[in-house]
């Protein structure tokens, strides 16, 4: 059985002076993408914590353009609007994943880890994924795609083998208002405990990693991770000594 949700006195005076993602929603049964619909709203002056939700997206996509495909029903598909951008939101590509981390951990019994730059693993696999658009500082857009209880053949043949779901009974309203408390606490979290929260959970320290892209490391190589830096890029080192700093724009990684 899932926990029932509750936050912590601690968290909830974090949320205080933040943004509240409790409304205005907006709820699509299908749309293309949660995140088109609520650029469309930022970009139209809605306020900061308004949210969009899906049942079912026909053409929902994750970093560098990737498909997200989820039978309807099955995953929690929502983008958050947070405006202004200030210098705490520095780290915001990671301060999400982390959320979604702990929105997990409170819906069922699990631990979650965070896949650098925006993944959500569970037991190895990918439990969940983020993608933020932005117009710094006006807004950003904050999509978060949360597999609740996809079978493994409701996952597109490509994504079988790496994907997987929350299960425990949770469902989409569920998931929801834990993401959206979440979201509260760590929206308005500083780069401090952000990065020091994502040092406990990183998926990717100490494991050998290769990657391709463009950018101060090259096209190409191999090395270690050994954490992320002050900008929230991944620090390398290669085989020859090298310490490389990669940027979540740049790279494409495989373990």
């Amino acid at each position: 059985m899932p926990r029932r949700f509750s936050i912590a006195a601690a968290d909830a005076a974090a949320i205080v002076g933040g943004v509240r993602f409790e409304g205005p929603t907006a709820h699509h049964r299908l749309t293309d993408s949660t995140n088109d619909r609520a650029r469309e709203l930022a970009v139209g002056g809605a306020r900061s914590g308004t949210v969009v939700t899906a049942g079912e997206q026909s053409a929902g996509r994750g970093r560098t353009g990737r498909k997200w495909s989820a039978p309807a029903g099955s995953a929690l598909l929502c983008s958050a609007i947070l405006r202004p951008l200030e210098a705490h939101h520095a780290l915001l590509p990671l301060a999400v994943p982390l959320a979604v981390c702990e929105a997990a951990e409170n819906l069922a019994p699990v631990e979650c880890k965070v896949k650098w730059p925006n993944d959500v693993w569970l037991d190895e696999r990918k439990l969940a994924g983020v993608l933020i658009e932005a117009r710094p500082p006006d807004w950003a857009v904050i999509g978060i795609g949360l597999n609740l209880s996809i079978p493994e053949d409701g996952f597109p043949d490509d994504l079988r083998w790496p994907a997987t779901s929350l299960g425990h009974a949770v469902g989409p309203d569920q998931a929801l208002a834990a993401v959206r408390a979440a979201l509260g606490k760590w929206t308005a979290a500083g780069p401090e405990e952000v990065a020091a929260a994502f040092e406990a959970r990183d998926a990717l320290r100490s494991r050998e990693v290769a990657w391709e892209g463009a950018g101060g490391a090259g096209t190409q190589g191999e090395g270690v991770c050994e954490g992320i830096d002050e900008r929230g890029n991944l620090v390398v080192v290669t085989a020859a000594g090298e310490r490389l700093s990669l940027g979540a724009g740049e790279v494409s990684l495989r373990l």
